[in-house]
């Protein structure tokens, strides 16, 4: 479990048990300035990469964290069909307004261990 500060508010992740999210969470405390992107996702680009297993996952819901490639942290706010092949690194337990925290345009965002 880990604590995502989005905005003003604060959420749970329950990540996932791979080598991705290990690896991930080795980074935490970690400051994220995140982009936004296609009006349902922000992103970062990490300065390294990060193991990754990539899947098509067909269907993305808000509150899911992934990587893109193998330095491109995602975090979705609105849930979606998708093509696109992601490793996952968790998802936010109760998503609840997380589209309202993001806003529009970059967004800061605080990842730690509780």
């Amino acid at each position: 479990m880990a604590r995502i500060v989005v905005g003003n508010r604060t959420y749970f992740m329950q990540l996932e048990d791979n080598e991705t999210a290990r690896a991930f969470s080795a980074l935490f405390p970690l400051t994220l300035e995140m982009t936004e992107l296609n009006g349902n996702e922000k992103y970062h680009n990490l300065l390294g990469p990060l193991p990754c297993a990539p899947e098509t996952v067909n269907h993305i819901s808000a509150g899911d964290v992934m990587l893109f490639g193998d330095r491109c942290v995602v975090v979705f706010y609105k849930s979606f069909a998708t093509p696109y092949t992601y490793t996952r690194l968790g998802h936010i337990v109760d998503p609840q307004l997380l589209s309202e925290a993001v806003g529009e345009g970059s967004v800061q965002v605080h990842l730690e261990e509780p």
